[in-house]
């Protein structure tokens, strides 16, 4: 069994490697647009489950079924919440965001299209962004990582800092080589490898529970309703999807606004169906396994039940969706922070406008590589947490900071530059504070976060100046634009 999983993942691994390679060859001269947006010529099916399968990272596979699995159903208010984000982010962000950033200049990342949107010449923002940028997906990425490395160890017995350096270099391999188009297609891919495998997985373990195991689950287990704190903290999860970089960037690479449509119903049926049986991979699990606390400690609920049913070479196709969670995620993460250091910071700051897109691609390249052993270092750490806390870490600091100010730039005439500053500081700092002193209330630190950086926003926007005319006929320009 282990050799045929053995086989199956270095087939998967190479089969990554070889689209980043074409990639490479066939974009050798698309520049910096091309290299960190694909050039805007990504197609619905490709957008749509390249921006799922970024989102849902490993934790989609181990964490949270683990997580219900062990809590019962009063977790079930994340993937709610998550299903509902996404579902609205589609629906009045995508439309706007694509048109914004191409107005504001043609701007190719987050940070840049909040500068180019408010006609801004200081570096201010794009400074701001590019560090919040660093840190959090250093955590994030280190998640992935992190997953790789206990996959291996579990499966085929792989010591599992040797597994993180193998994953953290194929991951670098294809992203160094191919850049944006290669990070979508293997993630297209993979998203649906992931979703294969978590309809197939419960399926069968379903059809093999003896009559009565229900009768197993403990009381209460059942019972959604267990705290207003899971509750709230479980829907604030869905807050994170309008401030996410590494998704909402693929609303802006969309190749033109009649597609996006189709996109959106294929992106939010794919992740609604995701999240639905993730859960039903913890429940199922509870009932299919027992609860043993190795599974609930190491998240491994979906890895022990897949392989308790299937032969190797099927299992190994089923765990290779862990491997596909994981690296669509950190390749996503590895080029939005690479695009946000390399075009916000060491272009206009520390080569003031004069490096060419060659030097541009090899800067981001290099920020690549720099994040990727940063994080491989904080996943090798045994004290770094869980797959599911790096993550919830990450993904509040970007929903707290970046959601509201992005909406707010998109719906609001009014808002300024001052106020984006002032929301995504406000936003970043109440996230990491409350994280820090006071995650004991039980609320999660996105919701405080984003309330904050909403209510600095709105305030700091109407204590300072209007924005200029040219600023608000930009807003004007994109909410009327249409494409010939």
């Amino acid at each position: 069994m282990i050799a045929s999983e053995s086989i199956v993942f270095i087939a998967y691994l190479v089969f990554m490697i070889a689209i980043g390679i074409w990639f490479f060859v066939k974009n050798r001269a698309g520049g910096e647009k091309g290299y960190f947006l694909g050039g805007r010529q990504m197609g619905p099916w490709v957008t749509a489950l390249s921006a799922g399968a970024s989102d849902m990272s490993a934790w989609v596979l181990m964490g949270m079924p683990t997580s219900i699995y062990a809590l019962g159903l009063g977790q079930t208010w994340i993937p709610i919440g998550l299903a509902i984000g996404y579902t609205l982010s589609w629906i009045f962000e995508a439309p706007r965001l694509r048109r914004f950033s191409i107005v504001a200049d043609d701007a190719i990342t987050i940070p840049q299209y909040l500068t180019r949107r408010f006609r801004s010449k200081s570096k201010a923002l794009q400074i701001v962004c590019a560090v919040i940028f660093l840190v959090a997906y250093t955590i994030y990425a280190a998640s992935s990582v992190k997953a790789c490395g206990t996959l291996f160890n579990t499966v085929i017995g792989l010591d599992e800092k040797l597994a993180m350096y193998l994953a953290a270099l194929i991951i670098i391999s294809y992203t160094f080589l191919g850049g944006f188009s290669a990070v979508c297609w293997t993630d297209f891919f993979q998203g649906l490898l992931m979703l294969g495998a978590l309809l197939i997985a419960p399926i069968f373990a379903a059809g093999m529970l003896e009559a009565g195991a229900a009768g197993s689950l403990p009381e209460g287990y059942m019972d959604p309703f267990t705290s207003w704190q899971d509750i709230v903290s479980g829907l604030g999860w869905g807050i994170g999807y309008f401030g996410m970089p590494h998704i909402i960037i693929r609303f802006m690479s969309l190749r033109s606004q009649k597609e996006l449509k189709k996109s959106a119903v294929i992106g939010v049926s794919w992740t609604v169906l995701i999240v639905l049986f993730a859960t039903l991979v913890g429940v199922v699990g509870r009932m299919f396994l027992g609860y043993d606390e190795a599974i609930g400690g190491g998240e491994l609920v979906f890895i022990t039940m897949t392989r308790r049913i299937f032969p190797g070479v099927v299992s190994g196709i089923l765990l290779s969706a862990v491997l596909a969670a994981s690296m669509s995620t950190a390749d996503s993460q590895l080029l939005a922070a690479a695009s946000a250091f390399a075009s916000d910071v060491y272009k206009p700051v520390f080569r003031r406008n004069k490096a060419g897109d060659k030097e541009m691609q090899w800067a981001g390249r290099a920020v690549v590589v720099i994040i990727a052993l940063v994080a491989l270092i904080l996943a090798s750490d045994p004290d770094a947490g869980t797959i599911m806390g790096l993550v919830s870490n990450a993904w509040g600091v970007f929903g707290a900071a970046f959601g509201p100010a992005i909406m707010l730039s998109l719906f609001w005439k009014r808002f300024n530059f001052a106020g984006a500053v002032a929301g995504i500081v406000a936003g970043a700092a109440v996230d990491i504070l409350w994280l820090a002193f006071l995650s004991g209330t039980g609320v999660y630190e996105i919701v405080p976060g984003a309330a904050a950086s909403l209510i600095a926003a709105v305030a700091v926007t109407l204590c300072t100046k209007a924005p200029d005319k040219d600023v608000e006929a930009l807003f004007d320009k994109a909410v009327a634009y249409t494409e010939e």
